[in-house]
């Protein structure tokens, strides 16, 4: 049987694993099989770390807005609460930023909710 040489192709296929691992520390950049396995690994972590992103960060902003609600004698839940009743339709991203950076309007949308 004849003899098959991949020499193209399992470069090209190593070359970018390689690539991929560029940064990491000792064997785990510069040998294949190692430089592989953590790179499925890494590649794992990172879908993983995209979905736990938009959670972490909504638990930021909720902690946020109760934190410049409470200095208003109020709750969080609360607070949403009024929110939906007096249909100001705020998503948690935006009221944190008014909480943090505009202490004002924060408080006067308070006033508008009760």
């Amino acid at each position: 049987m004849a003899r098959v040489k991949r020499g193209n192709i399992a470069r090209k296929r190593r070359k970018k694993i390689l690539q991929l691992a560029k940064g990491y520390r000792g064997a785990h950049s510069r040998l294949f099989r190692i430089a592989n396995q953590q790179v499925m690994k890494a590649l794992r972590y990172s879908y993983v770390g995209r979905k736990q992103k938009k959670r972490v960060f909504r638990k930021l902003w909720i902690t946020r807005i109760n934190a410049a609600s409470r200095l208003n004698g109020l709750s969080y839940s609360r607070l949403i609460h009024n929110f939906k009743k007096s249909n100001i339709e705020l998503n948690r991203k935006m009221l944190s930023q008014i909480a943090v950076l505009d202490i004002p309007t924060f408080n006067q949308l308070i006033a508008i909710s009760k």
